[in-house]
């Protein structure tokens, strides 16, 4: 399985790649009382030649009926990673929302090891719960 079929939404920031993957968790949502929940599978990749570390983030979270939800918060999952040049960290996390759709963006603030800070992109990805008949 190819990279882009692993993660099909991708940004690329001064050689940092963020990818991202997400899917439904049928399991783990309640629709009848209004919970979805999104499992997303996050990669960021180093392609520069300094080491780079995640300090902090930036979502703009998006439910189906347009409210725009922003989350910040340091580091990821607990951890603010430092990334060598050519590796790569991996997380996931979820979504919660109280609507079947809706959308995710937003960035990662990284500072580099010569201490130069700049946000990395996060790739929009959307959110969408399977439509089923009764």
């Amino acid at each position: 399985m190819t990279l882009k079929a692993l993660f099909p939404y991708a940004a690329a920031t001064r050689g940092v790649t963020v990818r991202a993957a997400v899917s439904y968790m049928a399991d783990q949502s309640d629709t009848r009382n209004g919970r979805w929940l999104w499992a997303y599978h996050i990669r960021v990749e180093n392609g520069g030649p300094v080491a780079i570390q995640l300090v902090s983030r930036h979502w703009e979270i998006t439910d189906g009926y347009g409210a725009l939800h922003i989350v910040d918060g340091e580091g990821v999952v607990g951890e603010q990673p430092v990334i060598a040049p050519g590796d790569s960290f991996d997380y996931v996390s979820a979504c919660p929302l109280a609507t079947s759709t809706g959308s995710m963006e937003g960035s990662f603030q990284m500072i580099c090891a010569d201490g130069m800070l700049f946000d990395a992109l996060i790739p929009a990805f959307a959110l969408t719960a399977p439509v089923v008949r009764q």
